[in-house]
């Protein structure tokens, strides 16, 4: 271990720019002088250097320590495991991906993993040789298949672009990642029935030895309150209106009659200075309501006399302590 606390980010790929993007959202802004430069700072965090790495050097990096914080692939850090990792977030809310089994369309009789048990029996009965996989997760791959009780094949180490290996004629099928599965149709490939050998998206992990040092856990600590912050504010809008009563209790009681209403603490009442006529007083609601919720919540608020409803993004929304920090405790 060194005395520098490195944060390791991915710096090419699909991951690299919705990264930068998720730290900014989260208050968390990468610092770095130009684009090419490897090395970056982050304001909140004064005593962590950022450093640019390929996501899969990541895992590397974190498992020996070199980095003590990293940001990569689930899918990746499956692949390349170690018990020198420990996942303190494992899905960040992006760069989601599924690792599939894609192969050729003309093979019309194959679409599920039965048919493709079947397939790899005819390869080696009929054609004398294994069914030939292009992939750059031999380890998920290989596991994958085994546990469908498919062990008639070769895994063929790819890397770039795989999904012309069947057209090449360098692989009969391939294992590798998707998103939409656009790439596979316009490569003639097809995804098959139960054919998904994992779902991934972007995590945080750090190196378990380095974790039990304070100053690396004050580091995360502060990771996990903004990127936890971040993450319960995409769930959540705040609605502002303007309702008029006799008394705050009052509107607030009509407010609550609705539990979609009540927001997470139930709603802030505010007498409001106003010019209209009336006996009633007017006075302003703000409450904080899940996304979900939204649109129940604003026509209970007009029911009731509701006027001038503002909806406004929750950025940052702070609970009582950082559930991911706190689950991170009890492992270590």
């Amino acid at each position: 271990m060194t005395d520098r606390m490195i944060f390791a980010l991915p710096s090419k790929g699909a991951l690299a720019e919705p990264t930068e993007a998720f730290l900014k959202d989260c208050g968390l802004k990468v610092n770095r002088l130009n684009p090419r430069q490897y090395t970056g700072t982050i304001a909140t965090l004064p005593g962590l250097e950022v450093l640019y790495q390929r996501v899969t050097d990541i895992v590397y990096k974190v498992a020996d320590g070199t980095a003590q914080l990293g940001i990569t692939g689930l899918d990746v850090l499956q692949e390349h495991s170690s018990p020198d990792i420990v996942v303190i977030h494992e899905a960040l809310g992006y760069g989601h991906c599924h690792l599939c089994i894609a192969v050729p369309e003309a093979w019309v009789d194959v679409e599920s993993m039965t048919d493709l048990t079947e397939i790899a029996l005819d390869f080696r009965e009929q054609k004398g040789r294994n069914l030939r996989i292009a992939t750059k997760y031999t380890h998920l791959a290989r596991q994958f298949l085994h546990h469908h009780q498919i062990h008639h094949f070769t895994l063929v180490q790819a890397e770039g672009s795989i999904e012309a290996a069947p057209t090449i004629g360098y692989a009969d099928m391939i294992v590798d990642l998707t998103q939409t599965g656009t790439t596979l149709r316009e490569n003639h490939l097809k995804q098959i029935e139960g054919g998904t050998v994992m779902s991934a998206q972007a995590c945080l992990i750090g190196n378990r030895y380095a974790l039990q040092q304070a100053a690396v856990r004050d580091a995360v600590r502060v990771l996990a309150e903004y990127i936890d912050a971040a993450l319960n504010g995409r769930q959540c809008v705040q609605i502002t209106a303007d309702i008029r009563g006799k008394s705050a209790e009052a509107v607030a009681a009509q407010v609550t009659t609705n539990p979609l209403t009540r927001g997470l603490l139930g709603p802030t009442v505010a007498p409001m200075y106003s010019t209209r006529a009336g006996d009633d007083q007017w006075h302003t609601v703000t409450l904080t309501v899940s996304n979900q919720n939204l649109l129940a919540s604003v026509e209970h608020l007009r029911a009731i006399g509701g006027t001038h409803v503002i909806v406004s993004p929750v950025r940052l929304l702070f609970l009582e302590q950082s559930k991911t920090y706190t689950k991170l405790l009890e492992r270590l």
